[in-house]
């Protein structure tokens, strides 16, 4: 049974989530602000995903999440009534695994969560292989961890994702529509700046450690690779 961590400060829509996810099989956990948030977050206990309201009391939502993407990939799902594109883009960036606006249907917001949770076992099961090198970045499947030069990179469960698939396909061009689906689990509708974005932030994290060069290229009008 999945444990989801609830961060909202509308104590009726808080009622409703709890309720709906609890009779779709969950474990429902609640914060009403942001500082709440974290110290469950922090204190050990099991969470499997956190949804979040952007907007909340002491720590902001995307605070939460920058603060949280500092120790821990747990995968995020924002539900916010900011709608704007820049805003998603904006806490995609910060490590956001999905997005929904509000008003929401309790339906969808199901099978987001099914869909993200779903990815991170399928992620997790992988197909056996123990570790992945390409160059000086190594993943550890079975811990789940990506390493530069020895160096630990903290990514989100999509760019992990990403990330994997190109490391077990080292040879081969993924196009956009590919990578989309194969990562999301979701049909690919033009979803060019979210998988830009995931790409870049991905690019960013590595050359932290390698900037001397470039690990992801991209072929223009077709997708990405691995750089041969």
């Amino acid at each position: 049974m999945a444990k989801i961590l609830i961060v909202e400060d509308d104590k009726e829509i808080t009622r409703l989530l709890c309720d709906y996810l609890q009779s779709q099989g969950y474990s429902v956990v609640t914060a009403e602000n942001g500082l709440s948030a974290l110290t469950i977050l922090h204190d050990g206990q099991t969470i499997d995903l956190v949804c979040l309201d952007l907007m909340l009391p002491f720590q902001s939502g995307d605070v939460v999440l920058t603060k949280l993407r500092e120790f821990s990939d747990i995968p995020v799902i924002i539900l916010s009534a900011k709608d704007t594109v820049q805003t998603k883009i904006d806490v995609i960036r910060m490590g956001a695994d999905d997005y929904i606006t509000k008003p929401f249907d309790l339906d969808e917001v199901a099978v987001r969560i099914e869909a993200v949770l779903r990815r991170i076992d399928k992620q997790e099961k992988g197909d056996g292989k123990e570790k992945l090198q390409y160059k000086e970045l190594q993943m550890d499947c079975n811990a789940k961890t990506v390493t530069v030069k020895g160096n630990l990179l903290v990514l989100t469960s999509k760019e992990y994702g990403i990330l994997e698939l190109m490391l077990r396909n080292p040879t081969k061009l993924f196009s956009k529509a590919n990578l989309f689906e194969s990562v999301w689990n979701e049909p690919y509708f033009n979803e060019d700046s979210t998988l830009k974005v995931h790409i870049s932030n991905l690019r960013n994290k590595i050359k932290q450690y390698a900037q001397e060069e470039e690990y992801i290229e991209t072929v223009w009008r077709m997708g990405y690779r691995l750089k041969q």
